[in-house]
């Protein structure tokens, strides 16, 4: 039953919490603060597996739907993709499911970040915040909102100038893409769109911020969209739900392989 999921009106109050702070703090000069903070990835180096490691010990705070850690989700999102695409023609969108929310790591006490910076819903910054992202109400305290410069529909943009070109709030969807992108990844293009907007739900689900897309982004929001399937809905407490790990390790071992010419990535 879908609308089992992301049903905010049943959340702790710390879901809530959680998108108030977010709403209220991430504005583009945080934001741009954030990406010349991160984007040199001088920060570690390190394997897929290590990483994976880290997000083992994460639970999000935003998510309303799973008490799990990451670690279980990724493996649930992963099965989930190869169950609606089987086959090797897109083991590409396997190995996307597995990896997605590897940029949590930002707020592994390694790193240090907040959550509040680091998960959730994303959405862009620098033009007029969409009535469709969740607890909008909560952008009115955001100093952008009540900015000229970025509170219409354009803001700081151009017409169907392309999400790649838009300032989106600083979080693990960004990360992730920016090292993969650095790494030299071999995933195909729709992988990558996939990381860098599976949290742009207002955009995937609702279709708001459609003045801001080209047709890339018309392109790929197929896949988006497919992989939304797997990655929500595959979230699951229960204890039959959970994958065996053992059984399935060697399988993503190989795809990381194949797709990583370096087993140390930069982060």
């Amino acid at each position: 039953m879908t609308d089992t999921f992301r049903n905010y009106t049943k959340t702790l109050d710390k879901v809530e919490q959680f998108y108030k702070d977010q709403h209220e703090n991430q504005t583009v000069e945080y934001v741009q603060k954030m990406i010349t903070k991160y984007a040199p990835l001088d920060k570690k180096v390190m394997t897929i597996w290590e990483a994976f490691d880290m997000i083992n010990e994460i639970v999000d705070d935003s998510d309303p739907d799973i008490n799990k850690t990451q670690d279980v989700h990724s493996f649930q999102t992963s099965e989930a993709c190869r169950k609606l695409y089987p086959g090797e023609e897109y083991d590409w969108f396997h190995l996307t499911g597995f990896i997605h929310d590897l940029g949590k790591v930002l707020c592994h006490p390694e790193f240090g970040e907040s959550q509040i910076f680091t998960v959730g819903d994303t959405n862009p910054v620098g033009c007029k915040f969409d009535e469709n992202i969740v607890y909008h109400e909560y952008f009115e305290l955001n100093p952008d909102n009540n900015n000229p410069k970025y509170n219409t529909q354009l803001g700081i943009y151009e017409p169907n100038c392309g999400l790649d070109n838009v300032l989106m709030n600083f979080g693990h969807d960004w990360y992730l893409y920016h090292v993969l992108q650095q790494n030299n990844c071999r995933l195909p293009p729709e992988a990558f769109h996939i990381i860098r907007y599976h949290s742009f739900y207002s955009w995937h689900q609702n279709g708001s911020y459609k003045y801001l897309c080209n047709f890339k982004d018309e392109e790929y929001l197929h896949w988006v969209k497919e992989f939304q399937k797997c990655d929500l809905y595959s979230k699951s407490n229960n204890p039959e739900d959970i994958p065996n790990v053992e059984e399935l390790k060697p399988y993503y071992e190989k795809l990381i392989k194949k797709y990583f010419p370096n087993d140390k990535l930069r982060w």
